[in-house]
């Protein structure tokens, strides 16, 4: 009965987080998480003999090559992949707040529910991609291989930063009693 009439009132809507409040906190979970992943990245290929750069000169050359089997014109390498990356580090993030702030089983109700959501939404959500990359480029198995424990590697980090940044920026304010 009271639910119903916290309803009616629209308090339950003042407890709930916004979808904008999701999308922004999604936005900045994603910026944080593309920037620590691009970071564990850079420290794990140098370590590797490879370039820093690796992975968004692998992102920026499937898409330039993409982009040429539909007849456009790009030049691939580390600044377009940059680009991508962060672009769609933001979108999937803005997604996942969103999604987190109005679906109530996506709400996370604690630190390890949130962070278990932002790993399995993230290495859900990248495979297509991370396919695509490997057939326009050609990839051996042995590429593959390293491409994909790689990229799950570095998804998961993703995944966790996004969950935690998702889950403290929803919480609920704490209240102080009088």
């Amino acid at each position: 009965m009271q639910s119903r009439f916290q309803h009616q009132l629209g308090v339950e809507h003042l407890t709930r987080p916004t979808r904008s409040r999701g999308i922004l906190v999604g936005l900045i979970g994603g910026l944080s998480g593309t920037l620590v992943m691009d970071l564990c990245g850079a420290g794990l290929f140098v370590m590797m003999g490879a370039p820093a750069s690796l992975a968004v000169t692998i992102i920026g050359d499937a898409a330039a090559g993409f982009a040429a089997a539909i007849g456009f014109t790009l030049t691939g390498d580390a600044p377009l992949g940059v680009l991508l990356h962060y672009l769609i580090g933001l979108g999937l993030g803005a997604l996942f707040g969103a999604a987190a702030a109005r679906v109530p089983m996506l709400q996370p109700g604690s630190a390890l529910k949130a962070m278990a959501l932002g790993i399995l939404y993230v290495e859900l959500v990248s495979q297509p991609l991370l396919v695509a990359a490997a057939l326009i480029l050609q990839m051996t198995a042995a590429e593959l291989a390293q491409w994909f424990g790689i990229s799950a590697v570095l998804h998961l980090v993703y995944g966790l930063v996004l969950g935690i940044a998702v889950f403290a920026g929803l919480r609920p304010a704490a209240t102080t009693r009088g």
